[in-house]
């Protein structure tokens, strides 16, 4: 049913079915996005609709019913999932809009932010059930916000968030929005003790590579060509490899599609080299640019471009 803004407003504040105010939500956002990404695209002044900052006021002082439901009402729509919603992928209008809109977001409400964070704190012994992921979910989903302004305050909890190691869940969220921000003077000490910690664990090292290569600034691209030189890389590790590479060209959108075509020649380049030693892992890894008929024509002849080249070899 078109529903209208104010309706979808209405319906996220009072509907008494999560989902239905989820969905609600999600959907009055994604209107607020399209306004955005054309405004971009057209080099006109963003505005901000107010109607989401109030939906989103009224679902942060409200007593939550369910903390896992609200995180989830909380969190804007990914770029990738923006993305299938265009006729037209433009990568820097909707990694804008939505910027724009967490900005947004986490200036208007920083105390109710704050709060919620603060709230939901938890100073019991680590327990994987539903009360405590919930909190943690919900937590975690208010410190984004905070860090998404780098809010000074919101910079020391993810800080202690991270040093206070209760569990892998805060640490390694606190660790990307460290990474993530533009504080190299904490995330690089976080990252290397990181890293030296779980050395040894092949899996959580992953975690540390991915973390790293879906960084928004950028050098993003500097950096995955630095850790394909790390001791710890091998392109004889398939889900390091995916990892690394996987991650970036199908999570870090807007550096993997900068308009210079570079993330495209690194991919191809993996490709190439991999395809000697494990075709099937380079196969999978090729599907970002074969979706080249989603994007601009100046994208969409670099993206052929690497896939005639990788057809050559």
């Amino acid at each position: 049913f078109p529903y209208g803004r104010e309706d979808l407003a209405f319906l996220l504040a009072n509907d008494s079915d999560g989902f239905n105010r989820w969905d609600a939500g999600q959907r009055l956002t994604m209107l607020a996005l399209d306004d955005l990404i054309a405004a971009h695209r057209n080099g006109v002044e963003k505005v901000m609709d107010s109607r989401v900052i109030e939906a989103f006021r009224t679902l942060l002082e409200g007593e939550p019913e369910d903390r896992a439901v609200l995180a989830e009402m909380l969190t804007l729509p990914s770029e990738a999932y923006i993305a299938e919603q265009q006729p037209l992928v433009d990568v820097d209008a909707i990694h804008a809009a939505r910027t724009f809109v967490k900005q947004g977001l986490a200036m208007a409400l920083r105390d109710d932010f704050l709060r919620v964070y603060r709230e939901n704190r938890l100073d019991e012994p680590y327990a994987p059930t539903p009360e405590q992921i919930a909190r943690r979910s919900l937590k975690n989903v208010a410190l984004s916000y905070l860090m998404a302004i780098e809010d000074e305050e919101g910079i020391e909890l993810a800080r202690e968030q991270f040093a206070a190691d209760h569990n892998m869940t805060d640490v390694r969220h606190a660790l990307t929005l460290l990474t993530h921000s533009s504080r190299d003077e904490f995330s690089e000490p976080a990252l290397r003790a990181f890293g030296e910690k779980w050395a040894h664990d092949p899996l959580v090292m992953d975690q540390w590579f991915a973390i790293q290569v879906t960084r928004p600034q950028p050098d993003a691209l500097d950096r995955v060509k630095f850790l394909l030189e790390h001791p710890a890389f091998s392109l004889k590790i398939p889900n390091r490899v995916r990892a690394l590479i996987g991650t970036f060209a199908g999570q870090n959108r807007v550096n993997f599609h900068r308009l210079d075509g570079a993330g495209y020649r690194l991919l191809a380049d993996v490709v190439i080299e991999l395809n000697r030693l494990n075709p099937e892992i380079a196969a999978r890894l090729i599907t970002p640019l074969t979706r080249w008929a989603r994007f601009d024509e100046t994208r969409q002849a670099l993206m052929k471009g690497e896939l005639e080249r990788i057809r050559a070899e």
